[in-house]
């Protein structure tokens, strides 16, 4: 089971949300904890960040694994238009 660490950009991100959609986003990244490359995610190319991206409805979770602490950051949720 790998750690989550939440950024504070992910947690200011997070907080703005409307409830509905703070529930399903929040799901999803419970569920990461024991699949931090379930299927469907996507590794990211050519962006500042690296690392990988879950999406839920129009909404994005940007996030960074470390295999060797068992470790997974979330970085950033934003909709999509904005990632």
């Amino acid at each position: 089971m790998y750690t989550l660490l939440i950024k504070h950009s992910a947690e200011r991100d997070l907080r703005k949300l409307p409830d509905v959609i703070f529930r399903r986003i929040n799901d999803k990244i419970l569920a990461s904890r024991d699949d931090p490359r379930p299927p469907g995610v996507r590794k990211l190319v050519g962006s500042n960040i690296e690392g990988w991206r879950i999406r839920v409805g129009d909404y994005r979770v940007l996030y960074q694994i470390d295999d060797e602490a068992q470790s997974a950051t979330i970085v950033r949720v934003k909709h999509r238009r904005e990632v």
